[in-house]
């Protein structure tokens, strides 16, 4: 398996991760296409390109913040899933950023949020906070009720989140 970063949104491999992106996260968990291309000039922010026998399998979306890393999107695409390859970019991500915080709907929302749920928790991540709120991406988007999971054991999470408030989402 491969990790490659995309440094521009001139790469031939933005388009399909955008639309892949964009029909996976709904509406109001997502930025738009403007906003998605401004990530390339943020500094804190790595686009990675996960590929497995050379084809293009998925990708991350990670801001690397104060001394943790915070995983925005991390999605396998559609034709690859249920074959374990979500476990390999866990470990990839294990590997290379020893502290890692990422959202996710909660459980009880539907069957698709219980086994992402689930996933996690078998890679290694646990239930820090079930009152996070991603904040609006934008006009006529909602702020969303989200769960913050970590493989680590925060000391101050007002502190995480007013970081991940005040850079990710500022």
């Amino acid at each position: 398996m491969e990790f490659l970063q995309i440094t521009s949104s001139e790469d031939y491999r933005v388009q399909e991760i955008y639309n892949s992106y964009s029909s996976t996260f709904p509406e109001d968990e997502r930025r738009d296409w403007n906003q998605f291309v401004d990530l390339f000039s943020n500094p804190h922010v790595k686009i990675i390109s996960v590929l497995h026998e050379s084809k293009t399998i998925g990708y991350l979306i990670i801001w690397e913040l104060s001394n943790y890393v915070f995983v925005e999107h991390f999605e396998v695409f559609a034709e690859f899933r249920s074959q374990k390859l979500g476990s390999h970019i866990t470990g990839y991500l294990f590997d290379n950023y020893p502290r890692i915080i990422l959202e996710i709907e909660p459980e009880h929302l539907d069957e698709d949020a219980k086994r992402r749920y689930a996933f996690y928790q078998r890679n290694g991540f646990r239930l820090i906070d079930e009152a996070h709120i991603q904040p609006s991406y934008g006009e006529g988007k909602k702020p969303l009720d989200l769960w913050l999971l970590a493989n680590y054991s925060p000391e101050n999470l007002n502190i995480i989140k007013d970081e991940i408030y005040d850079i990710v989402y500022h």
